[in-house]
């Protein structure tokens, strides 16, 4: 009877312990998903900063592209290049040196633009030649890189030459341009990469208003 007695606790300590064991498997199975899911949601709110850092930088680089083309007080930019009767200064594909570097003249028909063709995010161009222009280079203007939140580097555009064609109007004999913008900003991560585009009509001046 005793012996019957010690097998039935036996077993019933056996039966708590496979209890215990599972439950603490199941809490452990809690845990690692958990953990799995904080580091998830971490790493997309990361992600997320970063391309919100490399759209501001975007950003930034098409209103230094307007300013280029608009100039400023005392930081003119190439405004003199930017008439709305002509083509000076733009070359096939886009210019790489002076005063024509990243302006593009339109495509021959059939033919990608050249924000399509135009490597932006090209690493190598940082030290030599290149097609487009660093934030600020025409209009003095800075962007804080390389640190913390901060872009990895300086944001980057082209400005593409296109005609003011009106229905009706010969492409070819139209004398009336305005500006295709694209832009390109980096996040934290020079990996991170946001192109920005945006078109732009320079002003006019009006009849007999100070230059």
């Amino acid at each position: 009877m005793q012996s019957c007695s010690i097998r039935s606790f036996n077993h019933a300590q056996g039966a708590a312990l496979v209890a215990v064991l599972g439950m603490l498997i199941v809490v452990l199975l809690l845990g690692v998903s958990a953990a799995q899911l904080a580091l998830q949601g971490e790493k997309a709110a990361r992600g997320e900063r970063d391309r919100h850092i490399a759209f501001q930088a975007a950003e930034a680089a098409l209103i230094d592209a307007e300013a280029d083309i608009e100039g400023r007080p005392g930081a003119p930019g190439r405004s003199a290049l930017f008439a709305v009767d002509s083509a000076l200064g733009f070359v096939d594909g886009c210019g790489m040196v002076g005063l024509d570097l990243g302006l593009c003249l339109p495509a021959p028909q059939g033919l990608p633009p050249a924000w399509q063709t135009i490597d932006l995010a090209d690493a190598d161009a940082d030290a030599g030649a290149m097609h487009f222009v660093p934030y600020g280079k025409f209009t003095g203007a800075t962007m804080q890189t390389g640190h913390a939140f901060l872009p990895a580097k300086a944001a980057r555009y082209i400005i593409e030459l296109l005609r003011s064609v009106q229905p009706g109007q010969d492409a070819e004999m139209v004398q009336q341009y305005f500006y295709r913008i694209t832009a390109i900003g980096f996040g934290a991560r020079a990996t991170t990469q946001v192109v920005l585009q945006s078109y732009y009509r320079k002003a006019v001046a009006a009849p007999g208003s100070a230059p």
